[in-house]
């Protein structure tokens, strides 16, 4: 995780806010308006008491009760604006950070997103987005109006006297800033690792989920108990300590408001018996910094709990900024495919160690091309690099003698099916999950592609036929099932180049011939790639080339 600032967080996260300024200003506006309000229906009450006393005022008893009942029928009216305005930016703000979220995971995907906890991305997405709420709902306008309200009190306060004034700005500078910055230096390493703890959590909890069937067979159901009570007690100690920090905060903000109440009473109080204020500049200075605190008291409470948000704020930027292995293309002229050359492509995945080196292979239009060897000898990732799922260290990877890093992406996935050794499919009817290879694909389309992969007359023997759902990664289905679906897909999308990383592996020897016999017609016409350990499957490859540590033969 990278190390940021509060500050840089903040500035981040409110660059966002651009978009939907007028909201904020006008939050902003009635915020400080309605605290005015609120505190001014106190002032008035002390102006009607004064009055009462026969003091020299500016208004009357019934002026000032009348003023009292006004400002407290309309002090709802502002509030409820705030309110309305703040979490209408918070909520709209979230689904366009979440919209952030899901576009850097489809420009980070598939490259940097192997070997990330899913469980910890969960949370990210969906726990780690709802703690900005927080920031923009009870954070940002918050500390605009407690800036604008304390500004125009301590003001009030100093037209009584000017010692009176600056009283009021200590104590606002001491509750407003001071207790919120030690509060967020305190526990600023607090928020990171309970953030941390809980995606760590999340991730083990989801890890246990889908391996829940090994669990109970191996009887390891203990031992991931008990490793989840670890993480859980290690993430409710990480909470009480921040819950501590922030009833001690709470404890003491209480503690100098009533301080400062009484510094202010005796300050004035001396001013009053020397003849420098009268008795009605006395009790309006009490009573307008005793209602002052609304403002500020929010801003102290903010820190412990928004250092959580700024942990949440971090994990969220660190994905959002995180750079591609591969950046998208677009703009160049459409290629169509006639051949493949990969000359001197060398790689590695980040490390000192070569998975592919000095690899040269050339794939003829309408030709099986076999690739065998043992594994992690760079099989599958040659087939990743034609995707241009990463790209090579050195040499280059051509189609149609265009050099794949500047052929548009969207032309480069139409020109090439690829298929993984494990199907991935929706919690979705079959024939939805079948759709992602082609999204207007027409029934008939569909069914001429099931057929090609040898799965048309057991889909038609389920209850309901192509709209079966599949259930969560396909569960209800065999492995060699969900493969032949994957081989659907290949079928369906029609590529001319199709790359298939262990088509069969999941298929018992009928299918897997019934598969490859048509793969052997209906590829007439297509380059295929085929990556098998199985001899029986590289039958059909009219040419076999063998990987041995990076090198082709």
């Amino acid at each position: 995780m990278k190390k940021r600032s509060d500050f840089k967080i903040a500035f981040k996260l409110l660059f966002l806010v651009k978009p939907l300024l007028f909201f904020m200003l006008l939050a902003v506006i009635l915020g400080i308006a309605g605290h005015l309000i609120a505190s001014f229906i106190t002032i008035m009450g002390g102006y009607a008491i004064a009055a009462l006393l026969q003091f020299p005022v500016f208004v009357s008893v019934t002026t000032a009760l009348l003023l009292a009942g006004v400002f407290a029928g309309i002090r709802g009216f502002f509030r409820y604006g705030e309110q309305l305005c703040n979490h209408y930016i918070a909520f709209k703000l979230l689904a366009l950070i979440r919209e952030q979220v899901f576009k850097a995971l489809r420009r980070l995907c598939p490259a940097k997103l192997e070997g990330k906890d899913k469980g910890n991305l969960i949370s990210l997405i969906t726990a780690d987005v709802e703690l900005l709420e927080v920031f923009y709902a009870h954070t940002i306008s918050p500390v605009l109006i407690a800036l604008g309200y304390s500004l125009f009190i301590c003001f009030f306060i100093s037209r009584i006297h000017f010692s009176l004034g600056l009283l009021t700005v200590m104590v606002h500078l001491f509750i407003g800033v001071l207790i919120p910055l030690w509060v967020a230096s305190s526990t600023k390493n607090e928020g990171r690792a309970y953030r941390t703890a809980a995606g760590q959590l999340s991730a083990y909890v989801l890890e246990s989920l889908r391996g829940l069937s090994e669990t109970i067979q191996y009887h390891n159901s203990a031992e991931r108990l008990k490793e989840m009570d670890r993480q859980g007690a290690l993430l409710s100690s990480q909470e009480k300590r921040m819950k501590q920090l922030s009833g001690r905060t709470l404890s003491v903000s209480s503690l100098l408001i009533l301080i400062s109440d009484f510094a202010m009473l005796l300050l004035a109080s001396q001013l009053y018996l020397s003849g420098t204020i009268g008795f009605d500049g006395l009790l309006i200075a009490f009573l307008a910094l005793s209602s002052s605190f609304g403002p500020v008291i929010s801003l102290a409470n903010l820190g412990s709990g928004l250092q959580n948000t700024f942990a949440a704020g971090n994990r969220i930027l660190d994905l959002l900024e995180e750079a591609p292995e591969t950046n998208e293309i677009a703009g160049q002229p459409a290629v169509s495919f006639s051949e493949v050359k990969i000359e001197a492509a060398c790689f590695s995945y980040c490390t000192d160690t070569a998975i592919l080196n000095s690899v040269d292979l050339e794939l003829p239009p309408n030709k099986v091309i076999g690739i065998t060897g043992k594994s992690g000898s760079g099989k599958s990732t040659l087939l990743r690099l034609l995707m241009r799922f990463w790209e090579v260290d050195s040499g280059s990877v051509k189609i149609s003698n265009t050099n794949i890093n500047t052929i548009n992406t969207s032309n480069l996935r139409d020109l090439e099916g690829f298929m993984t050794q494990e199907t991935h499919l929706f919690q979705e009817t079959i024939a939805n999950n079948l759709r992602i290879a082609k999204q207007d694909a027409t029934p008939s389309e569909i069914e001429a592609a099931c057929k090609k992969a040898s799965i048309h007359d057991f889909i038609l023997s389920l209850p309901q036929g192509y709209q079966t759902p599949v259930g969560e990664l396909g569960e209800t289905l065999s492995g060699g099932e969900r493969q032949r679906l994957g081989l659907a897909r290949i079928f369906l999308h029609d590529a001319p180049l199709f790359l298939l990383d262990e088509p069969t592996s999941n298929l018992d020897s009928l299918n897997e011939a019934i598969i490859l016999q048509s793969l052997k017609k209906e590829g007439a016409g297509k380059t295929i790639v085929l990556v098998s350990h199985r001899q029986s499957t590289l039958k059909i490859a009219e040419t076999i080339f063998s990987m041995e540590n990076g090198r082709m033969s």
